[in-house]
């Protein structure tokens, strides 16, 4: 859980269809006021979604403007279904490269620290990939496999998610 350090930001929203076009999805379009108020340059947000916990980036839009990508997870988890109006309260993100990593991998990175300074070396986006690629996982074995083999594959310098 994590609490916001200043005053957020709230409106209502629609959640709509969109995203990039090799991955459509949820999305809610964050009004030129927000943006504004949340400053130009910020890149990612922290706050509620329908009363849910949510950190999120914010996605430039083609033509200007930023939106939000809310996943079918984040859906389930706030309640909230395509078509229907969204209350969202939002403020910058004090930590945007802070990346919550899951316990296997936290695991793996004891044993093999050279994987833990490769990871740190990625961009926050490619950080949050690993560890959402490994959190993701249902079944404890496959969260598991996933983290070792990204391991393995920083430890080596390699790409974590190309195999060889």
């Amino acid at each position: 859980m994590f609490t916001l350090m200043s005053d957020p930001i709230s409106f209502e929203a629609y959640l709509e269809n969109g995203g990039p076009s090799f991955m459509p999805t949820q999305i809610v379009v964050v009004p030129p006021l927000v943006l504004a108020s949340l400053g130009s340059k910020t890149k990612r947000v922290m706050g509620t979604l329908n009363g849910h916990p949510i950190r999120l980036g914010l996605l430039a839009q083609a033509g200007g403007g930023r939106y939000l990508m809310i996943n079918k997870e984040l859906c389930r988890a706030a309640g909230v279904q395509l078509g229907q109006h969204v209350r969202l309260a939002l403020a910058p993100d004090p930590e945007p490269d802070r990346v919550d990593l899951p316990a296997e991998l936290a695991e793996a990175f004891e044993a093999w620290p050279e994987a833990g300074e490769q990871f740190e070396r990625l961009s926050g986006s490619m950080r949050r990939a690993v560890a959402q690629h490994i959190a993701t996982a249902r079944q404890a074995e496959t969260r598991a496999r996933r983290a070792v083999e990204l391991t393995e594959r920083l430890a080596r310098g390699a790409h974590p998610f190309r195999k060889e």
